[in-house]
């Protein structure tokens, strides 16, 4: 009969590893023998077994004390039961992902079978003022959602003995099936239906709660808006959504998606602000300086040339919003020009206009020539 080596031996540590190094060994060892990989050696198979037995022994701190005080040669025989360790389902992707963790914890139903559960995330709307983009902005928003009950501190049970591990799953939260396709078997792990995956059944429900652990609650967030911001960019807030069932696990985030006020007469394209400003004829003609509130709190200036025509732009350059995905500053304001007709004229003004006709026309040039010009001026030629 071949006796069995050492565990410590088996998975290339010493006896005086650490729960770290004892795991990073099994990962490299296990992808190295995983049968999957080696499907030319039938040894592959038992090699990767004797691993995984190492593996569950040193891995749980109370087995492996157990293993360096009796060997292999412990009172009561093999923790695995008269059949010896059989192996567990571990494929390649758990090997890489730390998904074995929780199976061998259910070997021995110890603390690393409780599976920690996450809260739902939460997502609000929240509005802020277009002055926002520019400086950024402290807010705060008052929702309504699930949280921890106050009365039974998310446990859902009127006192510290209204509970018990559920007898379907032994605590654990998930139980494991073997459901059949074809001429293949495979191994499903799925929520207790019994505990609804909680691991414990609630025997004296909190009257507050029902038994559910948690309850609607109203409660304020504080949070920052960055300067920059664009409409449809949400903040993360971790830890703020909702608590998971039983209180076990972690809670959830909560996504806070920013939509931004129209201002008045600017529109924003990215980092750039565009705006449009009626001028009457006079104005454009003769040239002018403007001045309007701006949002970075000093008067925007505006500089229009004389003989302006209504769809001319004017560009003012940092004078923008700042830049959120760069630190090149900030962008331009981009100004178009508008003609600004008045809806009513006096018959004096129109007679004085009748004599102006002349004189502000364009004689040089008939209609027709006027029209050729535009157009090739619209064209770029």
């Amino acid at each position: 009969m071949v006796s069995k080596r050492d565990y410590y031996e088996v998975l290339d540590v010493s006896r005086g590893a650490t729960d770290s190094e004892i795991k990073k060994s099994f990962r490299s060892l296990a992808r190295k023998y995983h049968p999957d990989k080696n499907p030319d050696d039938a040894n592959a198979e038992n090699k990767f077994k004797e691993l995984q037995e190492a593996y569950a022994i040193l891995s749980s701190p109370e087995e492996r004390s157990k293993y360096d005080t009796y060997g292999h040669n412990r009172p009561g025989g093999s923790p695995f039961g008269p059949g010896g360790f059989q192996g567990v389902n571990i494929n390649i992707d758990d090997l890489f992902g730390g998904g074995f963790e929780s199976i061998f914890g259910q070997i021995f139903g110890n603390s690393r079978s409780s599976r920690r559960n996450r809260g739902e995330d939460l997502l609000v709307r929240h509005i802020v003022p277009f002055q926002a983009i520019m400086e950024g902005h402290d807010d705060e928003l008052e929702i309504e959602a699930l949280n921890s009950c106050i009365k039974c501190n998310g446990s859902g049970s009127a006192d510290s003995g209204g509970t018990k591990a559920c007898p379907s799953c032994n605590g654990r939260g998930r139980v494991q099936r073997i459901e059949r396709v074809g001429p293949f078997a495979q191994q499903v792990v799925s929520d207790c239906a019994t505990c609804s995956g909680n691991g414990v059944i609630v025997t004296n429900p909190c009257k507050y709660c029902e038994g559910e652990g948690r309850s609607y609650q109203t409660k304020k967030i504080k949070f920052s808006v960055p300067s920059g911001i664009s409409n449809g960019n949400r903040i993360k807030i971790t830890g703020q959504g909702e608590p998971p069932r039983g209180n076990k696990g972690d809670n959830g985030n909560l996504y806070i998606e920013i939509e931004i006020e129209e201002h008045p007469w600017f529109e924003r394209d990215d980092s750039d602000i565009l705006m449009a400003l009626p001028l009457n004829y006079i104005d454009l003609l003769l040239g002018t300086t403007i001045e309007i509130p701006h949002i970075d709190g000093k008067n925007l200036k505006i500089k229009i040339p004389p003989v302006s025509k209504p769809g001319d732009t004017i560009t003012i350059s940092g004078r923008g919003l700042p830049n959120i995905r760069s630190s090149r500053g900030r962008g331009s304001v981009t100004v178009l020009l508008k003609l600004d007709m008045p809806s009513k004229i006096s018959k004096s003004l129109k007679k004085k206009i009748e004599i102006l006709r002349d004189e502000i026309s364009n004689d040089s040039l008939t209609l027709e020539e006027n029209i050729i010009k535009e157009a090739r001026k619209r064209r770029g030629k």
